[in-house]
């Protein structure tokens, strides 16, 4: 990759003579568009990225925001039009372990998928094949990557659903989907996903659906496996619990672009944007005493198809007036520094961020 221009944490240009080391995953000003009868939908505009081996990256915000999308564009698995057409307009670069995926040949990509880089879907009930065992399933992507026979392929499957919790795995080989509750599709979804030892998964809502102990039991079980595998993960999320002590670094999505990003400990106790002020206020909290209400963000997300002008969050933004030139309604602020890996876009000024979250946000929480 040297022939290309480096970028930082979140995107930046990085000065010359900076140095920082080759990422696993890179994303760089990724765009995702689908045109439509009403317009252009902007579902991620611009979105940068780094993620390493064996670090946990969550992508949080409403839904709507842009986080499956990326993940989709990521894995090259957007809907395939008419005549073998992409519906979607896909610029940027997505580097994954040296390799650039965007003009990737179709077929690299594919090879791809599965041994380099998997995926764990929403809802497994959907992404799982009805008509076939969850057995014949997982041998059926071991053998897309491996020469072996299906004795073997088999044995390796029943070795999964044993790692991952499935009771009887020798037994529940043989189950169709409906047979599992969705605690259990969702381990054997996970099984699928890390079969052939992938060094990047992406868990999109991983949790959603599903009671809160089935939770937490999923997510510690997706932090012992890239404990055992090295792998690099991303968690995709509309609830900034579930990625509180699992993620080492947060990126915080509204309207299709990044709005903070920064180490998970900084945007949870230091965070430098209102919107992820908002998701904090919004989240139930089990450390402290809850004497009033939690605090939802107003209003509602964005028109992808037409996005506010100036910083999109601009219209629900209870601070857009603090910047007293009206800039929060014009321009569109980028990502700035504002502290070590720590990002966000905002019109205000760092003091004035940090005086409102230190006299007035973060006492309500």
């Amino acid at each position: 990759m040297t022939e290309l221009t480096k970028t930082g944490a979140v995107g930046e240009p990085v000065s010359a003579g900076t140095e920082i080391p080759d990422a696993f995953l890179e994303v760089r000003d990724l765009k995702v568009h689908f045109p439509t009868d009403d317009g252009v939908v902007k579902s991620v505009d611009g979105l940068s990225f780094q993620l390493e081996k064996g670090k946990t990256l969550g992508i949080v915000g409403e839904s709507g925001s842009g986080k499956s999308v990326t993940s989709l564009g990521i894995m090259g698995l957007h809907t395939v039009g008419q005549y073998g057409r992409s519906k979607a307009r896909i610029s940027g670069e997505v580097w994954l372990n040296g390799k650039e995926l965007l003009s990737a040949d179709p077929d690299e990509v594919r090879k791809l998928r599965g041994r380099e880089m998997a995926m764990i879907f929403q809802d497994p009930l959907s992404a799982l094949h009805p008509y076939y065992t969850i057995g014949h399933q997982i041998v059926e992507a071991y053998r897309v990557h491996h020469n072996v026979d299906k004795k073997t392929a088999r044995k390796r499957a029943i070795e999964m659903l044993d790692r991952v919790g499935i009771p009887e795995p020798a037994k529940r080989v043989d189950s169709y989907p409906h047979e599992f509750s969705g605690g259990m599709r969702q381990r054997a979804m996970i099984a699928m996903s890390l079969v052939n030892n992938p060094e990047l998964l992406i868990a999109d809502e991983p949790t959603t659906a599903l009671d809160v102990t089935v939770q937490a039991q999923i997510l510690d079980l997706i932090r012992d496996l890239q404990a055992e595998f090295g792998s690099a993960v991303i968690i995709i999320t509309h609830d900034l619990g579930v990625v509180a002590e699992l993620a080492d670094d947060i990126l915080v999505m509204y309207g299709g672009r990044c709005v903070e990003r920064g180490p998970a400990e900084k945007v949870f106790y230091e965070p430098q944007h209102p919107y992820t002020w908002g998701l904090l206020g919004s989240m139930p909290r089990i450390d402290r005493d809850q004497t009033e209400r939690l605090i939802p963000v107003k209003g509602s997300p964005p028109s992808l198809i037409n996005i506010p002008s100036g910083c999109a969050f601009n219209p629900r933004c209870p601070y857009a007036d603090v910047p007293k030139d009206g800039i929060t309604r014009t321009e569109r602020p980028e990502l700035r520094e504002v502290g070590a890996r720590h990002h966000s876009a905002c019109h205000m000024s760092q003091e004035e961020r940090t005086r409102i979250w230190t006299e007035e946000i973060a006492p309500k929480l």
